[in-house]
């Protein structure tokens, strides 16, 4: 393969590409060498072609991301590489309530899977959890000293800062640690990476989630909270979940708020995820919640308030917010128990969840339990 040629292509494509910033191609090698090398020559051309600055790699996956919103050109090479199209994916909270309340202590949510109960022996201390989102308030009295410094994918000068509120309600739900006037999160001593690859409206393309979770493998985080998704399957997207997980990352992910029966939305429905449904405060699946066989978990989504955006706080509905708490309840058990593997983490939070209450209208589709934390840790601890 002439990589000169391939990379002189893909600039003048760029240079004729209104938006370079909009749709991607993920364009994957065959094989590792000829990734190493087309990289190599991408640097040596980068000075001489200012277009190819554009191109962004994820390693992970052998992979060049490259603004173009057509691959037909790119057919000559099919031999050698890959070529997906990027699509676009939604964060996973469409009910919103407007009231906005102040600290509340130890919200619903955090009480209902018997969080506190597990903090005489874990706080989740030190447990590095990545919230690929919107970002996060730097400034929330909550989360002050439960934010790294993370990575804005959208703008890398940046820090991950939060424009849009969903972001750091999740990381508020996992990690708030403000006992006096504020909120507690489930894991309070758990520190939260956030990668922002969302914007203001809570949209982001795949391609942008790949190189969060590249960002995520090469920082070595323990968990990957994901509370989004589509409708669609991404080739790209599964090969880059499956190779963090087998680096030991724990991916965990929301199954999506159309309240479907039998399906759910990608990533969730991958295998290597943690998939995650919405419960209420009764314990019956949120209406809005997709449910059925590919769901593993089921934890508090409806009404859950959490911290927001100007130091603020918010009530949210969605299977985001059930995410966040199965996130916060992994790290619980992390802290105690490092060496588990994904799946063992997935089996131990399905063995010890507690029985659903189903409705009278569900018709059997309610299988499944709710979130333990505290039944979580014991058991986990007896490995």
């Amino acid at each position: 393969m002439d990589y000169s040629i391939f990379l002189k292509m893909l600039h003048d494509e760029i240079d004729h590409t209104s938006h370079p910033t909009g749709r991607h191609q993920i364009i994957r090698f065959m094989k590792p060498q000829q990734y190493r090398d087309c990289l190599i020559q991408l640097s040596k051309m980068k000075p001489s072609l200012s277009k190819l600055q554009h191109i962004r790699a994820s390693h992970l996956i052998r992979a060049l991301i490259v603004p173009l919103p057509s691959s037909a050109r790119l057919h000559h090479f099919n031999s050698e590489v890959t070529i997906e199209q990027d699509t676009r994916i939604q964060v996973h909270s469409n009910f919103r309530n407007p009231k906005s309340e102040g600290g509340i202590g130890i919200p619903w949510g955090v009480k209902q899977i018997r969080a506190p109960k597990a903090w005489s022996t874990s706080t989740g201390h030190k447990i590095k959890i990545a919230v690929i989102d919107t970002g996060a308030d730097y400034q929330h009295p909550d989360l002050r000293h439960s934010l790294a410094r993370g990575i804005n994918l959208l703008n890398r000068s940046m820090l991950p800062l939060d424009d849009n509120g969903h972001g750091t309600h999740i990381a508020g739900t996992i990690a708030a640690a403000n006992s006096t006037e504020g909120i507690i999160g489930v894991a309070p001593r758990s520190v939260i990476y956030p990668v922002k690859a969302f914007d203001n409206q809570g949209s982001a393309y795949v391609s942008d989630i790949i190189l969060g979770i590249d960002w995520c493998v090469r920082n070595r985080v323990d968990i990957i909270n994901m509370s989004f998704g589509m409708r669609t399957k991404s080739k790209a997207l599964l090969d880059v979940v499956n190779r963090a997980t087998k680096q030991g990352i724990v991916i965990v992910a929301s199954s999506g708020n159309d309240g479907k029966r039998r399906s759910i939305d990608y990533p969730a429905r991958y295998s290597q995820t943690i998939s995650v449904g919405a419960t209420d405060e009764n314990r019956h699946i949120a209406d809005f919640s997709n449910r059925g066989p590919h769901v593993d978990i089921y934890a508090p989504g409806k009404n859950i308030n959490s911290c927001w955006v100007q130091g603020k706080y918010h009530e949210m509905s969605g299977t985001s917010m059930a995410t966040s708490h199965v996130s916060g309840a992994i790290a619980l058990l992390m802290a105690e128990r490092p060496g588990l593997t994904p799946d063992e983490i997935k089996n131990l939070i399905k063995k010890t969840a507690t029985p659903l209450r189903p409705r009278k209208s569900a018709r059997g589709s309610e299988q499944g339990g709710e979130l333990h934390a505290l039944r979580l840790l014991q058991e986990g601890m007896k490995g």
